[in-house]
C-alpha cells in the first residue's frame, strides 16, 4: 500500500518519497492486485481455514512487490496469474461449502481478476485491463455486502445480484472488444448495481444511528455515489484510455467505491483476519471526510474543469487519507475498546 500511494504522487508530478519513474507505472498494478487483491485474497483465505488457502495472498503480495525489481516483467505477471488462479480456486471449496450467492458473486470476481492478469501477461496496457481489474473489485465488494447484510435484504436480494454480476461480466468483455459500445453495457450495469445497493443495502437506515454503523453507513453511502459516478463516466465516456475521463474512472473506482467501502469494513473484517480487534473511535471520521472532500477537488476541479492544481491537491489529498485511515486504525488496535462510561444510578439506587 505504501509503494502504491508512493507511485501515485510519483505520477502526479507533487512530491513523493522515492520519486522514480519504475515505480510511478507500477502503481495500478501495486494498489489493484497488490493491496486491494492480496487483502481479499487473506480474508478469503481465512473463511477457508485451509494453509493451501495462503498461496493466493502471497503471490498476489510478492508479485505486486516484484514490480519494483528491473527486468523481472515476465515473472511478475506470472506471479499475479497464479495469485488470481489461486483466489479463484480458492472459491471452489467455499462455494462446495455454502452454495451461496454471495460467494458465486465474489467468485466472477476473481474471474475477472484472472482475466486482467492474463490480459497483462499477453501484453495489455493497464488501460486494456481496468474493466477486468474495476470488476472484480465491484463485485468482490457487492458479494461482501449480500454476505454481511443478508438478514436486512428481501429474499430475492442474492438472485437478482448474481444476475448484476453476470452482466457486468459480460460488459467487462464486450468494452474490451468493442470499446465504446462495450463500455455503455457495461456503465448501465454498474449503475444498476449502485441502485441495487442504495435500495436493498442497510446503510439508509443505519446512517440515522450513532458510532460505527452511522461510520459504516457513512463510508457505504458515499463509495455507492462513486460508483454511479464511474457507471456515468462509462456510459457517457465509452472505454476512456487516457486524459481526463480516464483519471476520473480509476479513481471513482478504486478510492471512491473500493477505498470508502474498505473504511466501512475495516473495523469488521479486519479483526476476523488480524485477530486483533480494532475498535471504533470517532477519529476515523477525519481520513474518510479528507477522502471524499479530495476526491470531489480530484474529480471536478482537476478532471472535469482541467484544473492541473486542483487534481494535484486532490491526489495529494487522497494519498494522506488512505495513510491517514491506517495510522489511526493502528492507533485504536493500540489503544484498545474506548472506556465505556458508568450508566447515571436510578433514583431507588441512589435513596
Amino acid at each position: 500500500m505504501v509503494v502504491g500511494v508512493d507511485a501515485g504522487l510519483t505520477l502526479l508530478g507533487v512530491w513523493a518519497p522515492v520519486s522514480s519513474g519504475r515505480v510511478g507505472d507500477a502503481h495500478g498494478l501495486l494498489m489493484v492486485l497488490g493491496f486491494v487483491g492480496t487483502l481479499v485474497a487473506l480474508e478469503r483465505a481465512v473463511a477457508l481455514g485451509s494453509p493451501g488457502g495462503y498461496a493466493a495472498p502471497a503471490l498476489l503480495g510478492v508479485g505486486a512487490l516484484v514490480l519494483l525489481v528491473p527486468g523481472a516483467d515476465r515473472i511478475v505477471h506470472l506471479l499475479l496469474v497464479a495469485g488470481a488462479a489461486g483466489l479463484c480456486l480458492v472459491y471452489v471449496p467455499l462455494w462446495r461449502r455454502q452454495r451461496d450467492d454471495a460467494v458465486l458473486v465474489s467468485a466472477l470476481g476473481a474471474v475477472l481478476a484472472l482475466g486482467g492478469t492474463v490480459l497483462v501477461l499477453g501484453g495489455a496496457d493497464i488501460p486494456a485491463a481496468l474493466p477486468w481489474l474495476a470488476g472484480f473489485v465491484v463485485l468482490t465488494i457487492a458479494g461482501e455486502r449480500l454476505e454481511l447484510a443478508r438478514l436486512a435484504m428481501p429474499p430475492g436480494a442474492g438472485a437478482s445480484l448474481v444476475l448484476l454480476g453476470l452482466a457486468i461480466t459480460v460488459g467487462v468483455a464486450a468494452a474490451t472488444m468493442w470499446p465504446r459500445a462495450g463500455a455503455a453495457v457495461l456503465g448501465l450495469a454498474v449503475l444498476l448495481l449502485a441502485a441495487w445497493l442504495a435500495t436493498h443495502d442497510v446503510a439508509r437506515r443505519t446512517v440515522r444511528g450513532e458510532g460505527l454503523p452511522r461510520f459504516a453507513a457513512a463510508c457505504m453511502l458515499a463509495g455507492q455515489a462513486w460508483l454511479a459516478v464511474a457507471g456515468g463516466i462509462w456510459l457517457v465516456a465509452g472505454h476512456p484510455a487516457d486524459g481526463a475521463a480516464y483519471d476520473a474512472l480509476v479513481h471513482a473506482v478504486f478510492l471512491g467505491f473500493a477505498l470508502s467501502m474498505i473504511m466501512a469494513h475495516a473495523p469488521s473484517i479486519l479483526p476476523a483476519v488480524t485477530r486483533v480487534p480494532l475498535p471504533y473511535r470517532p477519529t476515523m471520521w477525519a481520513p474518510w471526510l479528507l477522502l471524499q472532500v479530495s476526491l470531489v477537488l480530484r474529480l471536478w476541479g482537476g478532471d472535469a474543469l482541467g484544473s492541473d492544481l486542483a487534481r494535484e491537491v486532490g491526489g495529494a489529498g487522497n494519498a494522506v487519507a488512505l495513510l491517514l485511515f491506517f495510522v489511526v486504525a493502528a492507533a485504536s488496535t493500540v489503544r484498545g475498546a474506548p472506556a465505556q462510561r458508568a450508566a447515571a444510578p436510578q433514583p431507588e439506587v441512589a435513596r
